[in-house]
């Protein structure tokens, strides 16, 4: 009975390591993700959301859930932003194309880069100040996504009429 119940045991405690979620795919190529993504958000007028970090980082795998679980939040990144996720791990650093990013991985992880349809660079999000308590902050996140969302940056409702 005993090396059954430590089978048992052994099964539950590792199984949920076996379907453990990996968002980052350390051998892509992170500028050729980019240049699609520079083309799709021309084609569908958004910007570009990039999420930079590893499937080593805690709280890079809990902001892809909390947006995930979240409608609104999930609806919102849909619509205004193809998203990338770049791998920043001891298997691929993907360094040069963090230089052509103004080094955004001086923030920690995960750190957000939003480049406009064209491909450049808008803004560089430290992460950390969309946390709240073990998690994110659903105010401060929508806040973020809707201030740098296409239409957030529409030079019509900036004119002197």
């Amino acid at each position: 009975m005993k090396p059954l119940f430590t089978i048992a045991l052994f099964l539950i405690l590792f199984s949920g390591s076996a379907q453990t979620v990996k968002l980052y795919t350390p051998e892509a190529d992170a500028s050729a993700s980019i240049n699609r993504g520079v083309v799709l958000a021309k084609a569908e007028n958004k910007h570009i959301f990039i999420q930079i970090g590893g499937n080593w980082c805690p709280w890079c795998l809990k902001f892809h859930k909390f947006c995930a679980a979240d409608s609104q939040i999930d609806s919102l990144m849909s619509q205004n932003f193809v998203v990338i996720k770049v791998n920043y791990s001891k298997e691929n650093r993907n360094l040069e194309t963090l230089k052509k990013l103004e080094f955004p991985q001086r923030f920690g992880f995960p750190v957000f880069v939003i480049l406009d349809a064209n491909g450049k660079r808008i803004h560089t999000q430290n992460s950390s100040y969309l946390e709240e308590g073990e998690s994110y902050s659903k105010k401060r996140v929508l806040d973020f996504l809707k201030q740098w969302s296409p239409e957030a940056l529409n030079p019509g409702h900036y004119t002197n009429k």
